[in-house]
């Protein structure tokens, strides 16, 4: 019962988000400070909840679902730190709904998937480099979506509705590109952190893994060197920051989805 508090929790806070958007007269009634609080509330709880599901008397349990929790958790956290200070809270019409998707599946059964307590500081750190970077990189792919909707309509000559809410589509490419240079430096430090602390990082277990990774770290840093170098924006930028967003994805939830969900019924 006391899961259903975050999921509801978050599920206002992206509602509330989007009558702010949609309603502009309501942006002083529903304020950026109450939404954040209540935010802050929903990642607390689940914060909680996440601990006491991976943290078990027998070790470290990042069984699928686990997982996925933790990188919604972390990416809401992001996201309600960040808004503090920076005009990115309309973010939240997707990830606070998303994390509450999340929680829902963490009703489904799942195999647990349990590390010991003896694990290498060096590994964890690795692991723990990994799910930062890509929650790192998840918020951005947020970002890229707002950044297309946003352009499809200015091309189009419909600036109205949430449009007009929005920042400049300078300043939304601007965010853009800061959150993936971010997460391109976590992501190159993860990548590093395993050449030093993975005996093979091309085993057969996790050479997949290690090549989807490979490739989309080389197509982030391809963006980020074609907007310093000339000025990439726009859809090619989306298209760029899509393309390595779904090689993660699929480098780690793939082959666990796969791996837990299917080959295991």
């Amino acid at each position: 019962m006391l899961t259903l508090i975050p999921i509801v929790l978050y599920l206002c806070c992206g509602s509330l988000l989007f009558m702010r958007l949609t309603r502009p007269s309501l942006a002083a009634t529903i304020t950026k400070q109450h939404i954040l609080l209540l935010a802050g509330i929903a990642i607390l709880l689940h914060g909680v909840m996440l601990y006491q599901h991976l943290f078990t008397s027998t070790g470290i349990d990042i069984h699928f679902y686990n997982v996925l929790s933790l990188v919604a958790w972390l990416v809401a956290l992001l996201l309600g730190l960040t808004a503090i200070t920076m005009r990115i809270e309309c973010l939240g019409i997707v990830v606070f709904p998303f994390a509450a998707l999340i929680m829902l599946l963490g009703y489904l059964p799942a195999e647990s998937h349990l590390l010991g307590y003896h694990i290498k500081s060096g590994m964890l750190l690795h692991i723990l480099l990994s799910i930062l970077a890509y929650s790192l990189l998840s918020i951005a792919a947020v970002q890229a979506l707002l950044l297309y909707i946003q352009d499809y309509h200015l091309h189009n000559k419909h600036p109205g509705g949430f449009i007009r809410a929005l920042p400049p589509l300078e300043t939304m490419e601007i965010l853009l590109f800061r959150i993936i240079g971010l997460g391109f430096i976590v992501l190159s430090i993860a990548l590093l952190s395993g050449m030093f602390y993975l005996e093979n990082m091309f085993a057969q277990h996790i050479a997949h893994k290690t090549i989807l990774s490979l490739i989309a770290w080389l197509l982030f840093a391809v963006l980020l060197w074609g907007r310093w170098q000339f000025g990439w924006r726009g859809r090619v930028a989306i298209r760029w920051t899509y393309s390595g967003f779904i090689l993660l994805m699929l480098a780690y939830f793939g082959s666990k989805f796969v791996v837990e969900l299917l080959l295991n019924r």
